[in-house]
C-alpha cells in the first residue's frame, strides 16, 4: 500500500499535468486508455496485484434471501428419522437465533421433502436436489462449497457483509474493488454492472439497496451501474428532445473544460471521476442499446436459457445478458434474484425459485464453456446465509418453513481457475454446524480476488486512519484447496 505522502505527491503530479499540458483532455484520455490496455496485458501490474490472474472477469449470481442448503445441496438422510423431534441442545450449543423463532417452545426437525440424487462429478459424487435437474447435469463443472459461514443473522447486514466485507453500510462493494484494482476491459461499458431479476414467488421479498454495488470511499466511477429491464436500460441514457449527438458532444467538451479547471484549482479526485463518468455516459448511448438488443441471438440460445430469456427482467434474461456483458469485457456482473426468504411455504415457493434459476444458470456455464470463456470467467452462485433444519411455525410432512441460519450454507463456483467437479467442506447430520474445512465469507472474497490476480491484503485504501479492505482486518487466506 502506498504511503499517504506518495498519494499526495501523485495528486500534485496530476495537478501539474492539468496545469501545464498543452495537449488538453484528449491527451489525458489517450493516456488513460494506454495505461488501461497495458494493465490488462499484464505489462504494468498494479501495486496490489500479487499473482497471475486465472480469471479476467466474474459473474455473481446472488440468491438474495438465503436458499435452503438442506433442500438443495446438503442432503441429510438421517433427518427422516428425526421428523418433529426437537433439535438437541448439544447441536445448537447456545448459538444465537433470530427473534422470529427464539420465542418458540419447540424447535422441531423438518427433514427435506425433496428427493436427492448422487451425481457423478470428479471426486466421488455430489448430492443435488430434484429441484435442480439442470444443475445436476453440470456437477462435473462445479466446485460446491458446503461449509460457508458468516456472523450476520439478518438479511440486510448479511447481504451487506458478503457484498462489501462489513455489516455496516458505506463500504466499497466487491465489484467496486475489482474495478478499482483492475480497471476496465472495454472503454464503452462500465467495469461493474448490476442486474436485478424478477422472481416467481410473488410475495414480499427483502429489499435490494444500491449500496450493495456502491463504491463507498473509492472514486464514484467504480460503483456498479444498474441496467434496468424496462424503459431505457440506464436512466437518462438518451438525449432529451431537441438535443442531437453533436450538441451533446459540445456540451460535454465545455463541461469537461470547466471540470478540468476545477480540478486544477482544488485537486479533488472526484472531479476526475465526474469527467470519466460523463464520458462513459456519452459512449454508453451507443454501446448499451446495442448490448440490450438480443435480436441477433440465434433461437438456439433462447432454447438453452429457457423461454423466459426473451422476457426482460427475468433471471434467464439477466443470465443471458451477463454472458453478453462478459463477452464485451465487463469485469464484474452481479445478478440479484430475490425471494429466497422461505420462513413458510417451502413447498409453494422453493420450486418456483429453483425453476427461475436452474436452467438459466446451467445454460450460462455451458454457454461460456462453448465460447471458450469459462476458463477465464468465474461464475459464483449463492446467497447471504443458510436456513435452519428446524421448522419455523407449523410443521407437516408436506410443508414447512425455515429460519435464518448463518452457521453453514452452500454456494457453488465454476470456471475461472477453481477445481471443477469437487465438493468442499462438510456439516454435521443436522446441517447446523461446519465439521470440515470451514470457509468464512472473508475467505471466499479473498479467494475471488486471488483468482482475479489480486492480493486481498494489499488491495486497500487509507480511510479514516485505517487500511480499508474488502476482507477486513483479521488475517484470512484464499482457499487454496479449491484452486487449480
Amino acid at each position: 500500500m502506498d504511503h499517504p505522502v506518495s498519494d499526495s505527491l501523485a495528486f500534485q503530479t496530476r495537478r501539474h499535468f492539468f496545469k501545464t499540458s498543452g495537449l488538453g483532455l484528449g491527451s489525458a484520455a489517450l493516456s488513460s486508455l494506454l495505461t488501461r490496455d497495458a494493465i490488462a496485458a499484464g505489462e504494468i501490474p498494479p501495486a496490489f496485484r500479487a499473482v497471475a490472474p486465472k480469471a479476467k472477469r466474474a459473474i455473481y449470481l446472488f440468491m438474495s434471501g438465503a436458499p435452503s442448503q438442506q433442500d438443495l445441496f446438503d442432503h441429510k438422510p438421517k433427518m427422516a428419522e428425526w421428523f418433529d423431534k426437537d433439535l438437541p441442545d448439544s447441536i445448537r450449543n447456545g448459538q444465537r437465533i433470530t427473534t422470529m423463532t427464539s420465542g418458540q417452545k419447540r424447535f422441531p426437525i423438518a427433514p427435506t421433502k425433496y428427493a436427492f440424487e448422487t451425481v457423478d462429478n470428479n471426486d466421488g459424487g455430489a448430492t443435488i436436489s430434484e429441484l435442480l435437474p439442470y444443475t445436476r447435469k453440470m456437477a462435473k463443472d462445479l466446485c460446491i462449497i458446503k461449509s460457508m459461514h458468516t456472523e450476520a443473522i439478518n438479511h440486510d447486514p448479511a447481504i451487506t457483509y458478503i457484498c462489501t466485507g462489513n455489516q455496516l453500510p458505506g463500504r466499497p462493494s466487491l465489484g467496486s474493488w475489482l474495478s478499482y484494482g483492475l480497471g476496465s476491459l472495454n472503454d464503452n461499458l462500465p467495469s461493474f454492472v448490476v442486474l436485478n431479476a424478477t422472481w416467481s414467488a410473488k410475495r414480499d421479498a427483502q429489499a435490494i439497496y444500491s449500496r450493495l454495488w456502491g463504491s463507498g470511499p473509492l472514486p464514484s466511477k467504480h460503483q456498479g451501474v444498474l441496467l434496468r429491464s424496462a424503459g431505457d436500460p440506464v436512466l437518462f441514457l438518451n438525449n432529451p428532445d431537441g438535443i442531437d449527438p453533436a450538441t451533446r458532444r459540445r456540451m460535454l467538451d465545455t463541461l469537461n473544460q470547466i471540470n478540468a479547471k476545477n480540478f486544477e484549482h482544488f485537486g479533488d479526485p472526484e472531479i476526475q471521476a465526474r469527467i470519466a463518468q460523463y464520458e462513459m455516459a456519452y459512449r454508453m448511448q451507443t454501446s448499451v442499446p446495442e448490448l440490450a438488443d438480443l435480436s441477433k441471438e440465434p433461437e438456439s440460445t433462447f432454447e438453452a436459457y429457457g423461454p423466459a430469456s426473451k422476457q426482460p427482467g427475468t433471471f434467464a434474461y439477466c443470465a443471458l445478458m451477463a454472458r453478453r456483458l462478459a463477452e464485451k469485457g465487463v469485469r464484474f456482473t452481479q445478478v440479484f434474484h430475490r425471494g429466497w426468504d422461505q420462513h413458510f411455504n417451502i413447498s409453494r415457493d422453493l420450486p418456483l425459485q429453483c425453476g427461475d434459476v436452474d436452467q438459466a444458470s446451467y445454460a450460462l456455464v455451458q454457454d461460456l464453456k462453448q465460447r471458450g470463456m469459462l476458463d477465464d470467467t468465474l461464475v459464483i452462485w449463492g446467497g447471504e446465509f443458510g436456513r435452519t433444519i428446524y421448522c419455523q411455525g407449523k410443521l407437516t410432512k408436506d410443508d414447512y418453513g425455515r429460519d435464518h441460519h448463518p452457521r453453514c450454507f452452500t454456494i457453488w463456483m465454476a470456471g475461472g481457475g477453481v477445481k471443477p467437479g469437487i465438493v468442499y467442506g462438510e456439516t454435521d447430520d443436522f446441517s447446523y454446524n461446519v465439521t470440515e474445512n470451514p470457509v468464512h465469507i472473508h475467505e471466499l472474497n479473498a479467494t475471488l480476488l486471488h483468482l482475479m490476480g489480486l492480493d486481498h491484503q494489499r488491495l486497500a485504501i487509507k480511510h479514516q486512519g485505517l487500511d480499508l479492505r474488502l476482507t477486513g482486518v483479521e488475517p484470512v487466506k484464499p482457499v487454496k484447496d479449491i484452486l487449480l
